[in-house]
């Protein structure tokens, strides 16, 4: 068994949220963060941050806008989580907890 606050490794190998849910979370905080500020917070490569909001886009969840040189992310938060069991919840809902 692990430690009680930081658990052993093999317990700190998953977390409660996916990359997708992690860069959602980063953009509601900072919808002008640059893609490479974002995968430095979420750990992940700019690559796989690029595929994720791309995802993310033709899902209906955000909303990609040009302002000058750099791009800005607008979530519709009424949209609903994509999994069944959760599909009634709003994605406000979720980004809440993290305010």
């Amino acid at each position: 068994m692990g430690e009680i606050d930081g658990g052993s490794r093999e317990e700190r190998s998953w977390t409660f949220l996916s990359n997708h849910g992690h860069v959602l979370v980063a953009l509601s905080r900072d919808p002008s963060a640059r893609l490479r500020d974002i995968a430095d917070a979420v750990g992940i490569t700019e690559r796989a941050t690029q595929a994720i909001v791309r995802d993310l886009e033709s899902a209906g969840y955000v909303t990609k806008l040009k302002v000058g040189r750099r791009n800005e992310y607008r979530l519709h938060p009424d949209r609903r989580l994509r999994h069944p069991a959760e599909s009634s919840t709003p994605i406000k809902a979720l980004l809440s907890i993290f305010d």
